[in-house]
């Protein structure tokens, strides 16, 4: 595409300004939303609106487990699908002249957590310091304010995309990423996508993200009364005792002969984490059962399937311990099963969204190995389409007072205007 015209380019910029208030406003709105795991629906239809606004229809994608399970990117369900389908829409120019994009972010959030240690409440937005304060407003509702913000500055402008854009929100990016599955499936291939995903408190563009594995352990023991405890064995001790060894399973894989190249230099990349744990039913009763929940990063080069096969080993060899002769243990597999990825740092779209956003902000974004992970991987590992992942500064996200620099996310907003004005191309607006 030839080079933005610098009018064109001023003008953008400056609709991108006046629609500063209205961005924040937008922000707000979403934040408002519960949109933890089965209540996205809110979010969903206000994203529904906030395409209608632009002037697009929006589009119902439902995820199907059904039509998913065979495909390699598929992760076991939590919670039934009905009531929150994904949404989306598609731009379409009078006259197809430059190429496709794909602007995508994901609406759920993760629970607030104790709520009362919150300085105000987490689905309450609240500025304080040019921060915008409040769960998902970093994780990623900044991050999804910025791209319809950013489409609509162009319309503002008196301009509109020379070639198909598509819009779309998704579910479970925290826990499955089943949603962004079925919506990139059910949309066209576009030639690039952006995901406007914070990044580690600082300017930074994903380069390569972990895998993750998500495995629940039942452990059900022998129930007594406490004054016969050592006659009965206590479903909570054993639960952690496997817990335990998955501590000598995380030492195993950060160890540098495990680490991929990608992830060099970065502390600690594969974690472990025990996040979950219910059991017991009464003090002075040696509890019958425990479930733990846990969360086993993949490094880039091993695989998710590996991995699972890891989990199993581990259980099999905690249930066969003389220690917990007499109970039951159970593993099963729902939520994460991801593969790790590395991002094409070269493509041209990455290229591009470093120029375009040096130009706005007068910084560098930096490579991010991120030992997390995000939607992007769909493109990258099932569709071979360059994806841009790059975002707001947020900061305390899964955390108390999460919160995103409101100054960043127009930053990010005039990023994506201008890479999407530049990708695209552009012509008068209908």
């Amino acid at each position: 595409m030839p080079d933005l015209d610098p009018g064109a380019r001023s003008a953008i910029l400056d609709a991108v300004k006046a629609l500063e208030g209205e961005a924040v406003d937008r922000l707000a709105a979403l934040v408002r939303c519960d949109s933890t795991l089965g209540r996205e629906a809110g979010a969903l239809d206000l994203m529904a609106a906030n395409f209608e606004s632009l002037g697009l229809a929006a589009r119902r994608i439902p995820t199907v487990p059904e039509a998913l399970r065979d495909h390699p990117g598929f992760s076991p369900p939590l919670i039934s699908y009905d009531g929150r389908d994904n949404v989306a829409a598609i731009h379409t120019p009078r006259e197809v002249r430059g190429r496709s994009l794909a602007l995508q972010g994901h609406v759920d959030v993760v629970p607030e957590g104790a709520a009362d240690l919150w300085i105000t409440p987490p689905f309450e937005p609240s500025v304080r310091d040019g921060r915008m304060y409040g769960r998902g407003a970093g994780d990623m509702k900044a991050g999804i304010v910025s791209y319809l913000t950013a489409f609509q500055a162009l319309r503002l402008a008196g301009l509109q995309p020379a070639a198909p854009v598509q819009m779309q929100a998704v579910i479970e990016e925290e826990c499955t990423g089943n949603g962004a599955l079925a919506t990139m499936l059910a949309m066209p291939r576009t030639d690039a996508v952006v995901i406007p995903e914070p990044g580690p408190s600082m300017a930074a563009m994903y380069s390569a993200e972990v895998g993750v594995v998500w495995a629940w352990v039942t452990v059900t023991g022998r129930p007594t009364h406490v004054r016969d405890m050592h006659a009965g064995i206590n479903a909570i001790e054993a639960a952690m005792g496997i817990a335990r060894r998955f501590k000598d399973y995380e030492n195993e894989r950060n160890r540098a002969e495990n680490v991929h190249a990608a992830f060099r230099g970065v502390n600690h990349p594969v974690n472990v984490n025990l996040g979950t744990i219910e059991g017991g039913e009464w003090n002075s009763s040696v509890p019958t059962r425990a479930r733990i929940g846990l969360r086993v990063g993949v490094m880039l080069g091993y695989s998710a399937a590996q991995t699972k096969a890891d989990i199993e080993r581990i259980v099999a060899e905690a249930a066969a311990d003389p220690a917990l002769r007499g109970t039951k243990v159970a593993l099963e597999f729902k939520g994460f099963m991801a593969d790790a990825c590395a991002f094409d740092m070269e493509s041209e779209i990455c290229r591009l969204a470093r120029r375009s956003y040096a130009e706005v902000t007068g910084s560098e974004l930096r490579d991010y190995p991120a030992t997390g992970l995000t939607d992007g991987r769909f493109f990258t590992l099932y569709q071979n389409t360059p994806v841009a992942c790059f975002g707001p500064d947020a900061q305390e996200i899964h955390g108390i007072d999460e919160s995103v620099s409101l100054a960043s996310m127009h930053g990010i907003t005039r990023s994506i205007a201008l890479l999407m004005a530049e990708w695209c191309g552009v012509e008068r607006a209908a």
